[in-house]
């Protein structure tokens, strides 16, 4: 693979560190270096990118969305977000239904966006599991970073409306708690009962629809909530509490209305889509001034489109419009950088510039929360593979 040497570029490092002027090397699809001046002796061979003062921000990373799931341009052929014939289904795979020839995938690329978190929508109580994925490639395999990365929960509207229009459970916000306690119980009994089994040297029969949980209790990855409503949130966090498991909150609608409450908790918030209309009666509340009343309260927040409720190249104007209405500036990029990589447990391979991390750089003329601003290069793995000046 062929290095690369960017030159005289603004390094915003996204881990403490904001280089005025300074170089960055790539090598073999990683971050080698990162200093005020580099020799090209250095990058024998490699190509040379003088970037003349342009902004140079690790890739772009949407905590939350449905990318290649929900495709562009097919209409409910493309639709293969929710599994609505039952209502719990922790076993089911995002993995398994990611289109990477989705159009959607070349838009998040040319908007600097080269990593996703992308999963099962909302329909289901407990409605699968999510993967986090870089956005470039043909082969989904290929681009996985790290599967399962989360578990989805949703509360609400989507599960009641689903099914309890059909005369089926869950038909309340009590119906879809219940549900949720017993699958985790059981799911809790099953990870004790295999542990204790494994501990002792005796042999366990799995059982395929709970082997999914493990990594759950095993506080591996976690429980990723569909929440709006205040009340919603607030019975996520008890649940999670009840069973000791990590959560992300995710949309987070009402959040700053309980923001205090969400501190305590301790889980982050990935907020959005506030760039979608207030179309049922749970968003009612929804502002972008939410990301910023949440992030002053102490709590982790990123932000996300959950494509294609809003496009994902509006991912960092989501951003802006967050930091223009209380969230600010350094926040607001860090909401869809380093913020977005810690939530979804992805930050020792992307998320800031650093060396040895992944080679996944967004290379813009300005600031990219910002209308008017352009990606100049994407870079995926050590690889151009957007450039604005041959798109």
């Amino acid at each position: 693979m062929v290095g690369i040497l960017i030159r005289n570029g603004k390094i915003f490092t996204m881990a403490g560190i904001t280089y005025e002027s300074a170089c960055l090397l790539i090598e073999d699809g990683k971050i080698k270096k990162i200093a005020e001046k580099i020799d090209e002796k250095e990058n024998p061979d490699g190509l040379v990118l003088d970037v003349n003062g342009a902004w140079v921000l690790p890739g772009l990373i949407d905590a939350h969305s449905h990318i290649g799931i929900f495709e562009e341009k097919k209409g409910k052929i493309g639709d293969n977000s929710n599994e609505t014939t039952e209502p719990v289904t922790p076993y089911i795979k995002a993995l398994d239904a990611i289109n990477p020839m989705d159009a959607a995938f070349h838009s998040a690329i040319k908007a600097g966006i080269t990593s996703v978190m992308v999963g099962p929508g909302s329909s289901n109580v407990v409605g699968g599991q999510f993967v986090f994925i870089k956005t470039n490639g043909r082969c989904i395999d290929d681009m996985v970073v790290l599967e399962p990365a989360a578990m989805k929960i949703a509360f609400g509207e989507n599960p009641i409306s689903n099914y309890g229009g059909n005369s089926l459970m869950p038909s309340s916000r009590m119906s879809i708690a219940a549900m949720l306690r017993e699958e985790l119980s059981e799911a809790r009994q099953y990870f004790e009962s295999k542990k204790a089994a494994l501990e002792k040297g005796n042999s366990f029969e799995e059982d395929f629809r709970k082997e999914c949980w493990l990594p759950v209790f095993r506080k591996e990855i976690p429980l990723k909530a569909h929440v709006h409503r205040a009340d919603d949130i607030l019975t996520a966090i008890r649940i999670a509490k009840l069973f000791d498991l990590k959560m992300t909150l995710d949309h987070c609608t009402e959040g700053h209305l309980i923001a205090e409450e969400i501190r305590k908790s301790g889980f982050p918030a990935i907020v959005g889509p506030s760039l979608a209309s207030k179309n049922k009666t749970e968003t009612q509340y929804l502002d972008f001034k939410t990301a910023g009343v949440l992030a002053k309260a102490g709590v982790k927040v990123a932000i996300t489109t959950d494509h294609p409720v809003s496009l994902i190249q509006c991912l960092p104007l989501c951003a802006g419009i967050a930091a223009k209405e209380g969230l600010g500036i350094e926040e607001g990029l860090k909401a869809i950088t380093i913020n977005a990589a810690e939530i979804c447990n992805v930050a020792s391979r992307v998320g800031s510039l650093k060396a040895g991390k992944d080679a996944d750089i967004a290379i813009f003329d300005g600031n990219p929360m910002e209308t008017f601003t352009s990606c100049l290069y994407t870079i995926i793995d050590g690889k151009i593979v957007y450039r604005a000046d041959s798109a």
